[in-house]
């Protein structure tokens, strides 16, 4: 029987830059900084995510296991004739029509694409949005596989469809969205970052059913700590092999005449190393899922553990610095790492008993910094809410 602890006591073109080093807080307070009157504008928060386990399985319908990050993209946003854009973080000034019809392929700068994109899916749905005087700041590390362009996507799609006086669900915000990451990058993706960022649970791990889109909230034990550690290499999405990949699991999932690889039984993969993967990884978010409530850290440690092992040798999306890193900090103390998020670069995810998070850290980064000659960036993760709207300059929730 594995060690327990207790339980809660409740249940590309390149996004916006920021250092790992400042929370939400700081992030809204930056923007206030910057503005005459804070007052007069609405204020919106997209979380990043951090997915516990279940990688390369949300695009065939598998089912994931995400928490929403206390990092975050915020958006301020006045009426306006046009949708108008600074990033603190980004050079350039975005200015696009409210209407949708612009291509996002043509606009700069080059974030700006994913607002473009947004706009369109909004209007596509019969939402079309308004325009907006917007400032926006996030505290998300770019290329991190923290989903910082689903938590720009998410806070500009609240921001304009506020302004137009829609209302939209949680799930449409996260289709939208998801669209609109594909259509500015041009890389087919799954909806599990901007589902985590819209559905969040304060102190809660997501289970997310990637075909019905139900998400299910899994409390995580209090003495738990979720660590997320940057390998200080930058992950490149639409240069990576992840659309090969995406394309290979959709045609072995028509070769055996299924409709996504979640319906594939070990039986039918063992032979084909990502169709393998796709199988054991479902298992294994649905094993974590059940684990957490129970407070079995040891064991969740290992499945974590699991996963990298079949990240890098069957789906074949580690690089040699994120095995190191892996490697490190169980070596340190943690109880389980794996690679988190797409892969090929980007950030790890450990868990580890909270009473050893300094400890773990500190030796991990020394260790791992000698062997890559790349300096880590480490953080606590703790379970934040979804995007909603904020009072002005993020103290609380607003009404």
């Amino acid at each position: 029987m594995g060690r327990r602890v207790r339980r809660a006591p409740r249940a590309l073109p390149r996004a916006l830059p920021r250092p790992a080093g400042s929370s939400v807080t700081t992030a809204a307070a930056r923007i206030a900084a910057v503005l005459p009157d804070p007052r007069e504008r609405s204020w919106f928060r997209a979380p990043g995510r951090v997915n516990l386990v279940g990688d390369h399985t949300d695009y065939n319908e598998g089912f994931v296991l995400p928490l929403a990050i206390e990092r975050a993209c915020v958006v301020a946003a006045k009426p306006a004739t046009t949708i108008r854009m600074r990033s603190l973080d980004a050079d350039g000034v975005l200015e696009v029509p409210a209407d949708g019809g612009t291509d996002p392929a043509s606009v700069e700068p080059s974030w700006g694409r994913y607002v473009a994109a947004v706009a369109h899916e909004l209007a596509a749905r019969g939402r079309p949005a308004a325009g907006v005087d917007a400032v926006l700041a996030s505290d998300v590390p770019l290329g991190s596989g923290l989903s910082s362009s689903a938590a720009l996507e998410v806070a500009c799609a609240l921001a304009l469809a506020h302004a137009a006086g829609w209302g939209l669900e949680p799930v449409s915000v996260a289709e939208a969205c998801r669209s609109a990451e594909e259509m500015a990058t041009g890389v087919p993706c799954g909806i599990m970052d901007q589902l985590a960022s819209v559905a969040g649970v304060e102190g809660a791990a997501l289970l997310v059913d990637c075909r019905s889109l139900e998400t299910v909230p899994v409390p995580l034990p209090e003495e738990l700590a979720v660590l997320a550690v940057h390998s200080g290499v930058t992950r490149a999405l639409a240069g990576s092999e992840y659309a090969a990949r995406r394309r290979a699991c959709e045609a072995l999932a028509a070769k055996l005449g299924l409709g996504s690889l979640r319906d594939a039984t070990m039986a039918q993969v063992q032979h084909d190393p990502f169709g393998r993967h796709v199988v054991t990884e479902t298992e294994r978010v649905l094993e974590v899922a059940r684990l957490l409530p129970e407070g079995d850290v040891e064991r969740i440690g290992t499945v974590l553990s699991e996963s990298h092992a079949s990240l890098r040798d069957d789906f074949r999306v580690s690089i040699p610095e994120l095995d190191v890193l892996v490697e490190e900090l169980v070596a340190a103390g943690a109880l389980g790492a794996r690679l988190t998020g797409a892969g090929f670069g980007g950030s790890v995810v450990a868990v580890c008993e909270r009473s050893t998070v300094d400890r773990v850290v500190e030796h991990a980064s020394r260790r791992y910094e000698r062997r890559t000659r790349r300096t880590p960036t480490a953080f606590t993760c703790r379970a934040a809410a979804g995007a909603g709207r904020i009072a002005p300059g993020g103290a609380s929730v607003a009404a």
